[in-house]
């Protein structure tokens, strides 16, 4: 009697669990489950900034107008050229402006040759019982590419500041012929330009934390085209794009792609009349999508605030690790390639139910247990 009393509690049991079971597998269907869990992801999630990692975009003069990779010597020469240029017009000597540029093109010449006589030296191939305790040190440094990056930073970290003080010198006092019958070269005209919009839009020490400095795409993964060769975005990342071109027609601001995607996400603008300038193409998860962005933004001048473009799932773990990164965000939403229905079950609603619960999974494995991504990139 007792044997035949427990079958029967265990069988109530296995009923309620399947009647739970197929009550959630129903939620899961419906809309209301994907909305429940974002609206607990935007109340759960902190995306308060981080005070010490803000200080690295606290200069907030974003410019993307130059090509150079940052940190790098030619990077180096021309913010050198440009604060040089930058006293000579403060001072109103306006016509040592073509004896600075011709300076600036021969450093740029030198600096080119330095580093083509660095890329002979790499090609030829190494004798490991002949090796120098220069190459011992470089490959030293190469085995830590963190304290190598960690001085390009700041164009005021020692190895920057003492470079830019032999360019700037170097711009000051390398005797260089003033060019008198050629025409002025239109450059010089441009870069004038330049140095008076970073006066007037970016005042270093006026700063607003609210204003955006810059619009952050994160890309949503890459397909094959209609003829099954070229590589093309793929539906999460074209919603993303086409947002992106409705807030650059509101704030006209440098953009920022970011993910291996952004080369073909910057095509994809190109096709539709929008030049993004900045391209973070190494980052492989979202982890590295805002430190590498945040490096890059910090390298180019410092962006406190920015407006962050990607899904609704996807927003709030991102603006955390952005606030991490010293960076505060104001999330634009852009539209997941299926929509939900209004009430009745459907597989569109399980795309989104799926798409929240990865998120909501992501997001507690990195506020427990932290977040693993490369330092640098």
């Amino acid at each position: 009697m007792r044997k035949t009393y427990w079958m029967v509690r265990l069988v109530q049991v296995a009923a309620v669990l399947f009647a739970l079971f197929a009550c959630l597998v129903v939620l899961i269907y419906t809309p209301f489950y994907s909305q429940l869990i974002v609206k607990g992801l935007n109340y759960f999630v902190p995306v308060e900034v981080n005070e010490v990692a803000a200080k690295s975009q606290k200069q907030a003069a974003l410019n993307d107008q130059d090509s150079y990779e940052p940190g790098s010597d030619m990077w180096i020469a021309r913010q050198a050229y440009l604060k040089v240029m930058e006293d000579a017009m403060q001072s109103k000597n306006s016509q040592n402006l073509t004896l600075i540029q011709a300076r600036y093109k021969a450093l740029q010449q030198l600096i080119e040759e330095d580093q083509q006589k660095e890329n002979d030296e790499k090609e030829r191939p190494a004798v490991p019982l002949l090796a120098s305790p220069a190459s011992e040190a470089a490959a030293s440094e190469a085995a830590d590419p963190a304290r190598k990056v960690k001085a390009l930073l700041e164009l005021n970290s020692s190895e920057n500041k003492e470079l830019m003080a032999q360019y700037i010198e170097f711009l000051n006092t390398h005797p260089a012929e003033q060019p008198a019958s050629e025409p002025v070269d239109e450059e010089i005209f441009k870069d004038i330009a330049l140095i008076h919009d970073q006066n007037q839009q970016n005042p270093p020490k006026k700063a607003v934390q609210s204003e955006p400095y810059a619009i952050v795409v994160l890309g949503g993964g890459l397909t094959l085209g209609d003829n099954g060769k070229d590589i093309v975005v793929n539906n999460y990342t074209r919603l993303r794009l086409e947002t992106t071109l409705a807030v650059k027609n509101q704030y006209h601001l440098p953009i920022v792609l970011s993910g291996v995607e952004a080369p073909y996400m910057q095509s994809w603008l190109k096709k539709h009349g929008v030049d993004a300038k900045l391209l973070e193409d190494r980052s492989m998860n979202t982890c590295e999508n805002t430190r590498f962005s945040s490096l890059l933004l910090q390298k180019k001048g410092g962006a406190p605030t920015v407006i962050l473009i990607t899904d609704r799932y996807h927003m709030p773990r991102t603006r955390r690790l952005f606030a991490l990164n010293g960076i505060e965000t104001i999330p634009v939403e852009a539209p997941m390639p299926s929509s939900l229905t209004r009430w009745r079950p459907s597989e569109k609603n399980y795309d989104h139910s799926r798409r929240a619960n990865y998120e909501m999974l992501a997001t507690m494995r990195d506020m427990w247990f932290g977040t693993e991504c490369r330092e640098v990139p």
